[in-house]
């Protein structure tokens, strides 16, 4: 898919062209770390039919982004999140451009300040991000084809003025519902999800606690975010409860772990970004579940 989607920040087609960018992500797709997915995996999650392959881990340049580009037809590919603190925005946004010029259409930006324990430089995130997207507005980056990691308020609504939409991490379908109240209808919301396909419930929390717990509950901004919706430092405490670690890693049989994924559509979302944990053929797993 080429140009109707624009390559103009002022984005002539108004909100229909909107709705064709939202549209491209489908209703699924799948996040893992950059690296995560071989040519190979990435060739057969296209031919699965999900919309989109989310590369994440704060990569220091695009060339993860091109790798999977190169492996696939059609399938839209983004960042899940570029750290706009170990990169250059002005480097970004011709990189941005160099992948539009070879794979016209199928990438989209997505951006985000991190959290302030891995970063010497961090500052107010609100204001670094504004200050990143002006960059992006000078080289002529679409506005709609760039995203922003968001969980409170003031990101949620920088996303819906300045970007296609968010695309929120580590959340449950309570915060999907909220977030989409904030960016009201039109703009993407895009949360990732992780999953674990294991009917033991023991042995699923065995799995999904340790990458929730290390590092995210140990940071401030994922943390201040569950306690808005009312989980309590006893939840958070300890690696997590059972009950915070059922609501951020869905887990059972295939057919109810797309059950649980696919409450975040039920709460508003546009498209759900399903991390699978502990297997080394995630493709296997995402087959199990779309297909549930």
């Amino acid at each position: 898919m080429t140009s109707d989607i624009s390559t103009s920040t002022s984005d002539p087609g108004g909100d229909s062209a909107k709705a064709a960018h939202i549209a491209r992500f489908g209703t699924h797709g799948t996040w893992g770390w950059h690296g995560r997915f071989s040519a190979d995996e990435a060739r057969q999650i296209e031919e699965l039919g999900l919309g989109t392959i989310w590369l994440g881990g704060s990569p220091t340049d695009l060339q993860p982004v091109r790798a999977i580009l190169a492996a696939t037809d059609r399938i839209t590919v983004a960042t899940g999140i570029v750290n706009i603190w170990n990169t250059d925005a002005a480097v970004i946004g011709d990189e941005f451009h160099a992948l539009e010029a070879d794979f016209p259409g199928r990438f989209y930006l997505g951006i985000g300040a991190g959290h302030p324990e891995a970063t010497a430089e961090y500052r107010k995130p609100y204001d670094a991000v504004r200050d990143y997207l002006d960059v992006l507005d000078e080289k002529s980056v679409p506005v709609h084809r760039r995203l922003l990691a968001a969980l409170g308020s003031r990101m949620l609504r920088l996303s819906a003025d300045r970007a296609l939409g968010a695309h929120p991490y580590l959340t449950p379908p309570a915060h999907t519902k909220g977030a989409r109240d904030e960016l009201g209808a039109g703009v993407l919301l895009a949360p990732e999800h992780k999953v674990v396909v294991d009917t033991n419930p023991v042995a699923a929390r065995a799995v999904g606690r340790p990458p929730v717990d290390q590092p995210y509950l140990h940071l401030r901004n994922y943390t201040s975010n569950l306690k808005r919706l009312g989980y309590t430092d006893a939840d958070i405490a300890d690696g997590g409860s059972d009950e915070l670690i059922d609501a951020l890693v869905a887990h059972g049989d295939a057919a109810s772990v797309r059950a649980q994924v696919d409450a975040h559509l039920a709460a508003g979302a546009d498209h759900v970004a399903i991390q699978v944990l502990g297997s080394e053929t995630p493709v296997d797993e995402l087959t199990a579940i779309i297909r549930a």
